[in-house]
């Protein structure tokens, strides 16, 4: 086990679940002092702008200013995709029309729908879309799964990324599944959405804390397991369903955890995303925290004559 005994929290992990990037670091390799000499240039830099806002890191936001010895640190976060340019299609193309989704939602019930969507660089093992899927069938509940097809690295590979046969047939009115991309931050900000399979990407946490949905945390790699610690221990807005990236969630537990989202503890995690999500858009808003950042930066940079 790792512990970080100065930053708040104390955080431990073990080692597996440290950056890849650390585990691999090799003294004297040349790729592994440039990646090296890139985080240190990061710290020696004049400041540093941070897409999160005070109300969700403010005491890692305050350690940081002490460990680099300055307040040259800017929140400007959530940073959203602005409402009329079309967060639809920025990803990509999907096997799903949009309208198709949304009308589909409009038919449900409020915070009846597990949105499942592991981001954009995540390819499920055929082991685990397997019981992946079967939880969802064996569950009853209403769902929206994400699917991301298999990428350079998996394509001359068997074992990943394949929906069992039939299981789109048999989840047919209950359940849509969306190969390619996913309009996401449309889809957590419709009422009918309840939970959010997520695997902890920042992105996807943000955007699930905005849109006021609490979570399902499976996170597999990187900063995922920072951020689900976040959200799990810290926040307490997700609850911690399995973790790593080749890990087996059985369909058993999946079924388990599903139905706590119609429980009393659900309704105490979605009231502390409604306040988040409140927290964060206030953060925003003219008066907010990280509207006053953004402003504070802009002004620094003008008045210390950088890009001139």
């Amino acid at each position: 086990m790792t512990t970080f005994a100065k930053i708040p929290n104390c955080p431990i992990y073990p080692w597996w679940q440290l950056s890849p990037i650390y585990r691999s670091y090799v003294e004297g390799d040349p790729v592994s002092e440039f990646i090296k000499d890139g985080f240190r240039a990061d710290v020696a830099s004049y400041g540093l702008v941070v897409n999160t806002f005070s109300g969700l890191e403010g005491v890692y936001l305050n350690y940081l200013s002490k460990e680099l010895g300055h307040e040259r640190v800017w929140s400007i976060g959530p940073l959203l995709p602005p409402d009329d340019v079309g967060p639809v299609e920025r990803g990509g193309p999907s096997e799903v029309l949009a309208s198709v989704i949304f009308s589909w939602l409009d038919t449900c019930q409020d915070h009846t729908v597990v949105y499942v969507c592991f981001g954009s660089q995540a390819v499920l093992t055929n082991k685990q879309m397997e019981e992946l899927t079967l939880g969802l069938e064996k569950s009853g509940v209403k769902f929206i799964l994400c699917v991301k097809g298999k990428t350079k690295g998996h394509v001359d590979e068997e074992d990943y990324g394949d929906i069992p046969s039939g299981f789109e047939d048999r989840v047919t009115g209950r359940g849509l599944v969306i190969k390619g991309w996913a309009p996401q931050v449309l889809i957590l900000r419709h009422k009918a959405i309840g939970a959010f399979l997520t695997h902890c990407g920042w992105n996807s946490a943000l955007e699930g804390i905005v849109a006021g949905v609490p979570m399902l945390a499976w996170p597999m790699g990187a900063d995922q397991f920072a951020n689900a610690t976040l959200l799990v221990d810290e926040l307490k807005v997700a609850i911690r369903v399995c973790e790593g990236d080749e890990t087996v969630l059985e369909s058993n537990d999946l079924v388990k955890f599903l139905g706590e989202i119609t429980s009393e503890k659900w309704i105490v995690k979605r009231a502390i995303a409604k306040y988040l999500s409140k927290a964060a858009f206030d953060a925003i808003g003219k008066e907010g925290s990280s509207f006053k950042n953004l402003d504070a930066f802009l002004r620094h940079v003008s008045e210390s004559g950088f890009g001139v």
